[in-house]
């Protein structure tokens, strides 16, 4: 055949294509959300087959060994015990509370790991929404935001490095940045959860942290985070989110859930020149996890190929459950 270019020239050894590579994977892409709680053992999570809840002195060694793989940041989430929880979530106020223990701890036994924190109300809340709910079943915006601003202020005492927002309430981002300042803490980032979609992906999650909603004191409660989470069939919303939280100080820009919603990171690489970070969230892991004990799919590849696919995207950070596996697998080099 007379062909003026051979594409497969350039796929013929493995050195030539990696030499080509436009988009690569390491382990400093990644930051690793870890679940904790109040008790001395570690807690298998059903929904989530090789993820934990971790007690205070077993998640020191967890953090560790994903320092020693190149990973250098974590996400802490907190599971948070029932007779703590409350309408109001009052607890995240707590600077003695289970958060600022792991945070300081971490600080004490590893201060150069990138600790970020989640702010909302669900894991506190008692009937699991991200804000506080009002008597005739509202999420209310403005009393909620003032609620994240003290939390967020607890954190970066206790050490935070990124305040996460993940709560979806109008204004929070630049309210936070307000309160972190006037309390001094200009140099603590946010990382803000610009287009957090109201999605299915979230089940194992909530069942890690039992946040899911549910009806309290006959009480009307929203049966799910609709009206402050965003509808998975929009698109152009994201990037209204993205304009706000980027004109509020954001520093980060998040999509959540990553792997249905590539358009949404590509869209938002288009339009800023802020990081932007995919979470790859427990229900694209549990569906991993699901088809690898079956044999069905190879692990190791298709969650390297899936993380690929939120660089390639325009992803600069991705949180992901896989983060010690895959910089495992990436420092033996296993993706060639």
């Amino acid at each position: 055949m007379e062909l003026t270019y051979r594409p497969r020239r350039l796929r013929r050894t493995a050195s030539l294509r990696s030499l080509v590579r436009e988009n690569i994977l390491t382990a400093s892409d990644f930051i690793y959300p870890l679940f904790i709680h109040e008790g001395q053992d570690v807690q298998p999570i059903g929904a989530m087959p090789g993820a934990n809840r971790w007690s205070l002195d077993a998640l020191v060694g967890e953090v560790e060994r994903a320092w020693e793989l190149g990973v250098k940041c974590v996400v802490l989430f907190p599971k948070v015990s029932e007779e703590l929880k409350s309408e109001d979530g009052a607890e995240c106020f707590n600077a003695n509370g289970l958060i600022p223990k792991a945070i300081s701890r971490l600080k004490q036994e590893l201060p150069e790991m990138t600790i970020m924190t989640d702010v909302a109300l669900d894991p506190y809340s008692s009937d699991g929404h991200d804000g506080i709910v009002s008597s005739d079943g509202v999420v209310l915006n403005d009393e909620t935001v003032d609620s994240l601003c003290k939390q967020a202020i607890v954190q970066a005492q206790a050490g935070a490095d990124l305040i996460g927002p993940s709560d979806m309430m109008d204004g929070r981002v630049g309210a936070i940045r307000e309160s972190l300042d006037d309390e001094g803490f200009e140099h603590v980032g946010i990382i803000s959860y610009t287009a957090k979609y109201s999605s299915a992906y979230y089940g194992p999650f909530r069942e890690a942290l039992d946040s899911a909603p549910k009806v309290i004191n006959k009480k009307p409660i929203p049966k799910n985070k609709n009206s402050y989470q965003m509808d998975p069939a929009n698109s152009r919303e994201a990037i209204t989110e993205a304009q706000l939280d980027e004109q509020e100080g954001a520093d980060i820009l998040m999509v959540k859930p990553g792997l249905a919603y590539l358009d949404i990171i590509y869209r938002l690489r288009q339009e800023s020149e802020l990081p932007i970070a995919a979470y790859n969230v427990s229900g694209e892991y549990a569906m991993v996890k699901a088809a690898a004990e079956k044999s069905w799919i190879d692990e190791k590849s298709v969650v390297l190929e899936t993380l690929l696919s939120f660089k390639r995207a325009g992803a600069d950070l991705i949180l992901t459950y896989h983060a010690c596996d895959a910089a495992h697998w990436l420092r033996d080099g296993l993706f060639d």
